[in-house]
């Protein structure tokens, strides 16, 4: 009748997950038990194949299917002006963009703010202190010397980072690698 008392019942044997370390192991990782969890099984993404037999079930309904990662033409005559996620958020995660432009005779650079159009910084060749001191306005040394200036100003006005879209087809190389490689020379980080 002691047996069945449950102060005086034999505990159970322990059985350990982990497996036998010698006593002298300190590692904290060595303290953890090992647990032998066979993984979750893959979900499928795609369809199981149909039942066999005509009066039979599916039995499987955890399959997860693939969703559709594009509108439908239906969905796009509905809304054709509709941005997609990059474009409407672009402009908040990297807000300050980079303007350069090359014309036969100057070069000019600007820095704006996407979201409010506000321009931050400008430098030109055309300016009446650069036009007056440079020997040519179109040459390596104006690109350096905008792309020094529109780094100043920028700092000046607390911009650290900015951003640079190339339009199609277009290199950065040449005088506007060099404009970018000045700027990011003066602290200027591009993102």
């Amino acid at each position: 009748m002691a047996s069945l008392h449950p102060a005086t019942a034999a505990p159970p044997p322990r059985h350990s997950l982990a497996p036998s370390l010698p006593a002298s192991s300190l590692s904290w990782s060595a303290s953890i038990a090992v647990s032998r969890i066979p993984p979750p099984p893959r979900l499928a993404l795609h369809s199981p194949a149909p039942p066999h037999g005509p009066g039979s079930r599916q039995q499987n309904s955890l399959v997860v299917c693939a969703a559709w990662t594009r509108r439908s033409r239906g969905e796009a005559a509905e809304r054709p002006n509709r941005k997609s996620w990059k474009q409407r958020t672009d402009m908040y995660m990297r807000p300050f963009q980079l303007n350069v432009f090359f014309s036969k005779r100057f070069v000019h650079a600007k820095v704006m703010h996407r979201s409010t159009s506000k321009v931050i910084a400008v430098a030109t060749t055309n300016a009446k202190d650069l036009r007056l001191t440079l020997p040519s306005l179109v040459d390596e040394n104006a690109c350096r010397t905008i792309g020094r200036l529109i780094a100043e100003r920028a700092m000046d006005a607390d911009v650290f980072a900015m951003a640079y879209e190339p339009k199609k087809n277009e290199r950065i190389e040449g005088k506007l690698g060099i404009v970018i490689d000045t700027i990011k020379e003066h602290g200027i980080i591009f993102v």
